[in-house]
């Protein structure tokens, strides 16, 4: 498996799966699956299907991921694969699926073929790292991490349902949600194939590359408060307009932003209230997520918008609230399971490109159980989270052939399998 012909079958199956799972949405429109919907259980089930049938033990935890795991010829620590199976509105078919497609159809070859690894394999379908239904994201990963606090259930979507009674209504008991929580001995390791969201490999012509490291987040859901009035009656330089006041917060987010070299930062909500076309707003609610490769870059972005965002709001006369709704640190690839990877990389017949991750993965909360490393695969235009989200049938079957040789090639004999890098 050392040249770098693509395997066309492995392709056209990888794209079936593809086209299986995108088929799952809440709209005929568009692809929309948000975490613990009908959709998502639904998603569950069909993955379900095929892990057991490539020879897997399958089961949904507490939280609402499906896991499977194929036993090795040996006992010890199983490696960790996976990605997410929910989605953002409107969203594409690669981003997080292609991550737990392709280790199924790995695992589905071996065992054809009737061949154990010296070790385990487990394949997880992670419930919700988008955070497009509530406030929180990387729900599953972080249970699993363990590092999920029970408080964080009682947080609602935009129906006021909150994640406990969600989670019941998908088939699972919140109470139980410490029984989704993993050690680290239980894992050599976790490998995450994602799209790479960007255009880096596509100039470099490269089906996949390393990744090294994963950028830093934080999200906030900041509400500016000022008082509804008649849109006829109140004089201009009366009023305590909250979405006047927003639209100022916004602009200088994006201005302070602009400036900080490896800080990018963007509001994708809003909503103003009473929300009537003859009324002053009263109230308007925004979210804020700022990322940067560095922690310490971040934490300034963040006091200097927020610094900005008093100045607005005392000369404006409203007051506005930033509620922190999220916060993951940068986080830096295991080196030892990255050589692993970069050396599958070169026996596949591929030039070893690594490049950083300026977007968020389940691999970010399952650095604090375990090692972890992630394989970026060549994505068209560098366009996600867009329903013309697209990669190539044979860039498909070049990250297949990637991770079997990893799993068939890699010496994973560490002494201290699961230790967190």
């Amino acid at each position: 498996m050392n040249d770098s012909t693509p395997d066309l079958d492995i392709a056209s199956r990888i794209m079936s799966c593809i086209e299986a799972l995108s088929a799952i949405s809440e709209s005929t429109d568009h692809l929309t699956r948000v975490s613990l919907s009908e959709q998502h259980k639904q998603a569950n089930s069909l993955v379900g299907e095929w892990m057991t049938a490539c020879g897997m033990q399958v089961h949904t935890d507490a939280i609402g991921n499906i896991i499977g795991r194929y036993e090795g010829s040996k006992e010890g620590p199983a490696l960790l694969i996976g990605s997410h199976l929910d989605t953002v509105r409107n969203g594409g078919r690669y981003d997080g699926m292609l991550g737990v497609v392709i280790p199924i159809i790995c695992v589905e070859i071996l065992h054809k073929q009737q061949k154990k690894l010296p070790f385990p394999i487990e394949i997880v379908g992670f419930c919700d790292e988008e955070g497009v239904r509530f406030p929180s994201t990387l729900l599953g990963s972080r249970a699993i991490a363990g590092t999920l606090d029970e408080e964080t259930l009682q947080e609602c979507d935009a129906s006021g349902i909150s994640i406990a009674e969600a989670l019941r209504e998908f088939g699972q008991d919140p109470d139980q949600l410490q029984t989704a929580r993993r050690h680290s001995e239980d894992f050599i390791g976790f490998v995450e194939i994602h799209i790479e969201q960007g255009p880096v490999l596509e100039l470099e012509d490269l089906p996949v590359g390393l990744v090294t490291a994963i950028s830093g987040a934080s999200r906030y859901q900041i509400e500016v408060t000022g008082k509804a009035g008649h849109a006829g009656t109140v004089p201009m330089n009366l009023r305590e307009d909250a979405l006047t006041a927003a639209s100022e917060c916004i602009l200088a987010i994006e201005d302070i932003c602009t400036q900080l070299p490896d800080v990018v930062g963007t509001v994708g909500m809003i909503d103003a209230l009473p929300g009537a076309g003859n009324v002053i707003p009263g109230q308007v609610n925004f979210s804020l997520d700022l990322r940067s490769s560095k922690d310490s870059t971040r934490d300034d972005a963040e006091a200097k918008v927020f610094s900005a965002l008093e100045r607005i709001s005392q000369r404006r006369g409203v007051a506005v609230k930033p509620m922190r709704t999220y916060q993951a640190e940068g986080r830096t690839c295991d080196s030892w399971l990255s050589n692993q990877l970069a050396s599958a990389i070169k026996s596949s017949g591929y030039r070893l490109l690594t490049l950083p991750s300026g977007a968020g993965h389940d691999a970010m909360a399952l650095a604090d159980l375990t090692r972890i490393a992630m394989l970026f695969v060549r994505c068209k235009d560098g366009l996600s989270h867009h329903p013309d989200e697209s990669i190539t049938r044979e860039d498909a079957a070049a990250t297949a052939k990637v991770l079997m040789n990893l799993l068939l090639q890699a010496d994973l004999s560490d002494p201290q399998p699961g230790a967190a890098g």
